[in-house]
């Protein structure tokens, strides 16, 4: 048996299987390859894999995610945030490493070890990290903006650690220092400090000049064979090139690949980039993360847990109060204000570069760096639930303690429109300037606040609530419009509303076809497909910017908007909400006609062709 395609289908099999499960669940991506590390951890042991050979090469995953994490970072755009790095950044190294290294001096470590575990604890994972803010849709929010100005400072600072880090050594511990010195593979092992510090600055030069005036030529020069799987190749020849220049002159390879990736920010090749190396970013980083897990160390877990337990909740709860405090000097609030303290809890995958490096130059003894390396596992393990901690009792928590009572109507309208977001908005605009009285409703209490600063008169309170649409009106009004996006609430008020008014014209806000299909169902009057007209015209425009004519252009979306509106009314007939669309084989027949007949239009096609039985409410 090949024992390499053995090894490959053990580890892919296990993130197949346990990501999805966990996403399931609600764990987040993350969590799932730690478990999954954990669960294949006794078939690792079994076939003699060692385990930190393979967390070496998946490392190349965090590096890469730095490369693509550059090319969103315009020069331009980091110089802008220069203040936030300094601030959120530096103070949270400085406060991080001060109060870890004052909490390791007072267990008896002396002043080097305290030190050098205080700057390795300031470090938080940016893997994790942005990959959880990327999957919530976090990164926008304050809260997520100032942890990626932290993680970022957090990874820029690894150049002046790890220069500090040997200065720290103590002859006391071995191996001694020049016995790690001469095993080292750096081509600068033994060459004078000056010498050393010479060949960082040229190789950093070397990264920041070839970037800006050698790669746009040599991308053009790729690019003109016109082969996908060149450019790939080029790229990632571009990452390792970089990662083997860093790691030969004693630097990290993340902050090399991090810097070539900023230097590449203008370039116009940087989206071909982007696209080739996310692939390999995100299958390198699910095997970091199932190397943590497998890489945990249980039988000596087992027998030291009180002490490896206490300090991962000593880093974790120092890390949390000191980002709290951070916090609250650059006033960040509420819900934002967890996200950055609790997402970054943890201590980051560079820690465990530092603390094999710490332990290679007798900083840290080896039987300290075994605890703390599976602290910084079990920390890591913990951010997954950090966040599960964060999203269904603080946040849920907060927003109802800050939700607000509805606020008594006291205006009586022809229309009530339930939901004054960008769709609801142009209603209401509408209806007003034509004269007519509206009652708008809304649960977003800082829109409702905006609406009535420039004058427009709305009243916070959830339509979906049988007396805030009494209160609103429902029993006088001509006109329900119900323009929210929530497809449940959306059908639970047209309900409601047709139940007690068999009479009133209701117009809704359809998500998709089978929303069209339940509110068809419920009677409402007249269905707006959120995004159909928007396409529509769309449509029209690439036929036009084809060489369509505007007139053929213009009669051929004319027929195509009826005929749509006919299929959906004989296809909601067909719609059964107990069977899926693709299982209906009565439903199915029919949508293949319809494309069938779709297929058969042509630019002469007239709106004259088209059946018009249909009323225009769909």
């Amino acid at each position: 048996m090949n024992s390499t395609l053995f090894y490959a289908f053990v580890f892919l099999a296990a993130g197949v299987i346990s990501v999805p499960l966990a996403k399931r669940f609600g764990l987040g991506s993350v969590l799932g390859y730690l478990i999954a590390g954990i669960c294949i951890a006794p078939i690792i042991t079994l076939l003699g894999i060692e385990t930190h050979r393979l967390q070496e090469f998946a490392e190349f995953g965090v590096v890469m995610m730095l490369f693509l994490v550059g090319l969103e970072l315009e020069p331009q755009k980091l110089w802008g945030m220069r203040h936030r790095l300094a601030g959120l950044g530096g103070l949270q190294l400085l406060l991080t490493a001060l109060v870890v290294g004052l909490g390791a001096s007072l267990v008896g470590m002396n002043w080097q070890m305290s030190l050098a575990i205080g700057m390795i604890a300031t470090g938080s994972s940016t893997a994790i990290v942005l990959q959880t803010l990327g999957e919530k849709g976090l990164l926008k929010s304050d809260g997520g903006e100032a942890s990626f100005v932290v993680l970022l400072f957090q990874d820029i600072s690894v150049i002046p650690v790890l220069a500090l880090l040997p200065l720290l050594a103590s002859h006391e511990i071995a191996p001694a220092v020049h016995e790690a010195t001469q095993q080292s593979t750096t081509l600068l092992a033994g060459l004078p400090g000056w010498m050393s510090a010479l060949a960082t600055i040229l190789a950093v030069l070397f990264i920041v000049v070839g970037g800006n005036y050698f790669s746009r030529p040599i991308f053009r020069f790729i690019a003109s064979a016109r082969l996908r799987e060149v450019f790939t190749g080029a790229a990632l020849l571009l990452v390792i090139g970089i990662a083997l220049l860093m790691t030969t002159v004693g630097l990290s390879p993340a902050l090399g690949t991090f810097l070539a990736g900023v230097v590449l920010a203008n370039s116009e090749y940087r989206h071909e980039l982007e696209s080739d190396i996310e692939p390999f970013k995100g299958l390198l980083l699910g095997l970091f993360f199932m190397t943590v897990g497998a890489g945990i160390d249980f039988a000596y877990l087992f027998t030291n847990w009180l002490t490896v337990a206490g300090a991962t909740l000593a880093f974790v709860c120092v890390k949390i109060a000191v980002l709290w405090i951070i916090a609250t000097i650059f006033r960040l609030r509420g819900s934002d204000r967890w996200l950055f303290s609790l997402g970054l809890a943890q201590i980051g995958e560079f820690a465990f570069v530092l603390l094999g490096f710490a332990t290679q130059n007798s900083v840290i003894p080896q039987s300290l760096a075994q605890p703390l390396l599976l602290a910084v596992a079990l920390s890591m393990l913990l951010t997954p639930i950090l966040f599960i901690l964060f999203d269904r009792i603080i946040l849920a928590r907060m927003i109802r303690s800050q939700a607000r009572k509805a606020d008594e109507i006291d205006v009586q309208g022809v229309a009530i429109i339930v939901g004054i977001g960008r769709f609801g908005q142009i209603v209401n605009r509408i209806l007003r300037i034509k004269g007519y009285e509206t009652v708008v409703l809304d649960v977003n209490a800082e829109m409702i606040d905006t609406m009535t600063t420039i004058g427009v008169r709305a009243f916070y309170g959830d339509g979906a609530r049988p007396d805030l649409l009494d209160a609103a009106g429902l029993a006088h009004a001509h006109l329900l419009v119900v323009a929210i996006d929530d497809r449940e609430r959306v059908l639970s008020i047209v309900k409601h509303a047709r139940r007690l008014r068999p009479d009133l014209h209701i117009i809704a806000r359809a998500y998709d076809r089978i929303h069209v299909y339940d509110l068809f169902s419920a009677g409402c009057n007249d269905i707006v497909r959120e995004t159909f007209d928007s396409a529509v015209r769309a449509g029209r425009y690439a036929l036009e910017s084809l060489g369509t004519a505007s007139d053929d252009a213009e009669s051929l979306i004319k027929a195509f908007v009826d005929a749509d509106r006919k299929s959906m009314r004989s296809l909601a007939e067909l719609h059964d909400p107990n069977i899926p669309p693709n299982k209906n084989s009565a439903y199915m027949a029919k949508l293949k006609q319809i494309r069938s007949q779709e297929a058969q239009m042509t630019n002469s096609t007239s709106s004259a062709d088209i059946d018009h039985d249909v009323p225009d409410h769909i």
